[in-house]
């Protein structure tokens, strides 16, 4: 009898911040400085490269949220991800052997409503971390897309 073949895992949409650390230390905050994008625009998710990216999800989704610094020599990571905890439950992760962080979660239901959340990055030295509130989470509707 033929073994069945496990079909193969999703990729996770993976939410990726491309932070201007020293623009954001002088100006004192992430606007002109913060360029979200993510990997699920054939699936319907927009606002790609502002603040206001609003990602494509539907349950049983993985995310996977991570930095990239336009200055590499300056600090940025995501300290902290604020969301409804019955969407989903962000954790912070380190790539084996290294001081790499990154954030998983997966959407918990379907989602009927858009759900914002909130970023907190720590940027360079600053005591205080840097917060944005304007992305979302934007369910399916019918056919793959959100209803209107």
């Amino acid at each position: 009898m033929p073994s069945k073949a496990k079909p193969p895992e999703t990729r996770p949409v993976t939410i990726t911040a491309v932070v201007d650390p020293v623009a954001a230390l002088a100006s004192g905050t992430l606007e002109g400085n913060l360029y979200l994008y993510d990997t699920n625009k054939a699936g319907g998710s927009t606002g790609f490269g502002t603040l206001d990216l609003r990602t494509r999800v539907g349950s049983g989704d993985r995310l996977l949220w991570n930095v990239v610094v336009l200055e590499c020599e300056t600090y940025a990571a995501i300290e902290d991800i604020v969301i409804d905890e019955k969407v989903c439950a962000p954790e912070r992760k380190v790539y084996p052997d290294t001081d790499i962080a990154y954030w998983t979660a997966t959407v918990k239901r379907h989602l009927t409503e858009p759900v914002p959340y909130r970023l907190k990055f720590r940027l360079g030295t600053a005591a205080d971390p840097f917060a944005v509130s304007t992305p979302s989470l934007v369910g399916q509707g019918p056919a793959g897309r959100e209803p209107r």
